[in-house]
């Protein structure tokens, strides 16, 4: 039989009346086994009126919840505490399914392996590195930071080699966010990250973006929450293949320059990109955290990315990673510095952007001679717009190809897929001719 929570009892362990309060400290007291799995919360303005505030501040803190998985369930039908949140996992990845040899998957944005240079010749170089299996924890090893200091769009304090893309992000914000903090992020966005801010129980305000980047009357509205951090792709956008231009980024500056909010970028994809990065960190160097990975270009098996900031950002970081693996291997930073100074390897990366750039622009020719419009970029994917996303996702299944919805990549009602273009070597008139099917009921 199911437990009911009786509201004065719930009422009396609430301490913080506030939306963010109420919902910290019910999350609190799930976590803790004070508040089962499977107990039935009380009716929203009961609580309310036990805790002397109004439903509406209750249905706000219970959203909070929902989105943390934390509780399920609404309206009359009632709430309650659910599973879901104790199995670890980033949601919306972890939906991404793994489908049959007859299916077309075009559900992962990920570099084709043929494409990747050669790693042997890398690998032999990396053993000779300097300080091979020592302890001492080292931030970057000198062959790295010389080799990617040339192209660094500015001269920062200090560099940190770390663990992929994500796993920069994730730390970063472990380091220097608190729970319950307000985190403005551009939308849409990678799923990833949008895992990694809810994982963290932040507080999520989307920045609305156009062709030339994020808007910049939308972040100054987002700045008015007092967001922590404001979080961005401005080389090159993993979800839209947009770059963010020169121009707008001098406009967001301006609207950053009233604020003290830490700016992170996420250059996810790097030299996928043939535009020269851009950053903020020119104007900003003592609260922006930029943020390269190598795993797109190089391999993702090198498991490597190099994020830069102000010392004191730096030193914030590596303390926090002291409570895990410390430093990121020797023998893998000197590989990538091998392959960032080999000209063949040079030649392969460029290669491959090139064709991954026919390949996208392919398809997106093929949906516009079927009257679907698509975002001009690059990159590894599709932006498709259409009227339903369920719908969509139907029809392409029936059809046995696998795309991603943009909800996924959204906390605002979206109406778009995401196809994959990256691995699509042939067949693209097929599979616009199926999109083109779902992209109208």
């Amino acid at each position: 039989m199911t437990d009911i929570c009786e509201a004065r009892w719930l009422a009396e362990r609430i301490t913080n009346k506030t939306i963010r309060g109420i919902a910290l400290e019910t999350s609190a007291l799930v976590r803790a086994g004070v508040l089962p799995v499977g107990t039935r919360l009380p009716a929203m303005r009961d609580l309310a009126y036990e805790l002397g505030v109004s439903p509406a501040t209750i249905s706000e803190a219970w959203s909070e919840l929902r989105q943390q998985k934390i509780i399920s369930g609404r309206g009359r039908n009632g709430t309650w505490v659910c599973a879901e949140r104790f199995i670890v996992k980033p949601e919306r990845l972890a939906s991404a399914g793994h489908y049959g040899a007859n299916v077309l998957d075009l559900s992962m944005a990920v570099p084709d392996q043929a494409l990747l240079p050669p790693l042997a010749k890398a690998m032999v170089y990396a053993t000779s590195v300097g300080d091979l299996n020592s302890y001492a924890r080292s931030r970057i090893v000198p062959e790295l930071r010389d080799a990617i200091a040339g192209d660094w769009p500015y001269e920062p304090e200090a560099f940190l080699a770390i663990n992929g893309g994500y796993n920069g992000v994730y730390t970063t914000l472990r380091a220097l966010v608190r729970p319950g903090s307000v985190v403005a992020v551009e939308h849409p966005t990678a799923m990833r990250l949008l895992d990694i801010l809810e994982d963290l129980g932040v507080k999520i305000v989307p920045v609305l973006s156009d062709s030339e980047g994020p808007l910049p009357a939308s972040l100054s509205q987002a700045l008015a929450e007092r967001p922590a951090a404001f979080l961005f792709q401005p080389r090159l956008h993993s979800v839209t293949g947009q770059t963010v231009t020169l121009q707008r980024i001098e406009a967001l500056g301006d609207v950053l320059a009233e604020s003290d909010t830490l700016i992170i970028e996420d250059d996810g994809l790097a030299d996928i990109s043939a535009e020269r990065p851009v950053s903020l960190g020119k104007r900003f160097p003592d609260r922006t955290v930029r943020i390269v990975s190598f795993s797109k270009t190089l391999g993702p098996d090198l498991r490597l990315a190099v994020l830069s900031g102000s010392a004191s950002i730096v030193e914030q970081i590596q303390s926090y990673r002291a409570f895990s693996a410390g430093w990121t291997s020797r023998v893998l930073q000197a590989a990538v510095a091998w392959l960032i100074r080999d000209e063949e390897t040079s030649q392969i990366v460029a290669a491959a952007r090139a064709t991954y750039q026919e390949r996208r622009d392919t398809l997106a020719r093929e949906l516009r001679e079927r009257g679907v419009q698509t975002i001009p970029g690059s990159g590894l994917c599709l932006w498709v717009p259409v009227q339903s996303e369920p719908f969509a996702m139907v029809t392409l299944a029936a059809r046995n190809i696998a795309v991603v919805p943009g909800n996924k990549f959204s906390i605002l009602p979206s109406a778009h897929i995401r196809v994959a273009t990256s691995k699509l070597t042939s067949g693209h008139a097929q599979v616009a001719e199926a999109i083109a099917l779902a992209h109208v009921i």
